[in-house]
């Protein structure tokens, strides 16, 4: 079933999610727009995950970033990018998400709360300066803290 919903699923607990369009129609029972552009679905997927990560397939940094998260006790969603579908993250967020002077990170990037925190450093300096935490509270992706 997960194949047939482009859902394939790894045994370090990753899921990928085929954000390519299917060559014929089919009915499945999610809510995934087969006209929408892989832009689009990113756009999207950022807007119903408080965190996620976009990421290649067997990449050391993206397993660093969700022991990170998961040691605080938070279990982000993990997209796994295809080569063409990485250039697809880059022009869906470049002016959305950069400000739209500086260059989005490259995969791996997290995004908490629709803000790209951007790749393993950046997430490493936000926990370092004691503001992860603050952050996961605030978008609902941690509870149990008192701020």
């Amino acid at each position: 079933m997960m194949q047939e919903l482009g859902l394939e699923r790894f045994s370090n607990d990753v899921v990928s999610l085929d954000l390519t369009l299917p060559s014929q129609t089919s009915s499945t029972s999610l809510s995934i727009d087969e006209e929408e552009s892989t832009e689009a679905k990113i756009r999207r997927l950022i807007s119903e995950h408080p965190v996620i990560i976009f990421s290649r397939s067997s990449c050391c940094m993206c397993h660093v970033m969700k022991r990170l998260l998961a040691t605080i006790g938070v279990i982000p969603t993990v997209i796994e990018l295809d080569d063409h579908e990485v250039s697809s993250l880059h022009t869906a967020l470049e002016e959305e998400y950069s400000g739209g002077g500086s260059v989005v990170a490259p995969p791996p990037a997290v995004f908490i709360g629709r803000e790209c925190v951007g790749g393993l450093e950046s997430l490493v300096a936000l926990h370092l300066s004691g503001n992860l935490v603050p952050k996961l509270v605030q978008v609902g992706a941690l509870f149990g803290y008192d701020l």
